[in-house]
């Protein structure tokens, strides 16, 4: 198996819940994404931000730098980890 299909799934997995394997964004709700600049998920989620934006979707992106996966986890009382369930919480109650 390709590294491509690895990060993309099976075929019984839909391409909105895999976004390599998305094409077209198009009429996608808005999207609220966050990622560490040190999580291994990082350039997955950055390309779909960019290509939900680039399809017209509202995209609020969040890079948290120098910070891994599961930051608000391992450091849950952390500046970062707090401006980021701050930013939840806003997201959430503004739906």
């Amino acid at each position: 198996m390709h590294a491509a299909e690895r990060l993309s799934g099976g075929p019984d997995v839909p391409p909105t819940a895999a976004p390599a394997r998305l094409e077209d964004a198009t009429g996608l709700p808005p999207a609220y994404i966050e990622v560490g600049q040190l999580d291994v998920f990082r350039d997955e989620d950055t390309a779909y931000a960019t290509k939900l934006s680039r399809a017209g979707v509202p995209v609020e992106f969040h890079l948290h730098p120098g910070v891994p996966h599961e930051f608000d986890s391992i450091a849950f009382g952390s500046d970062v980890a707090r401006r980021a369930t701050a930013d939840r919480v806003r997201v959430l109650k503004s739906i």
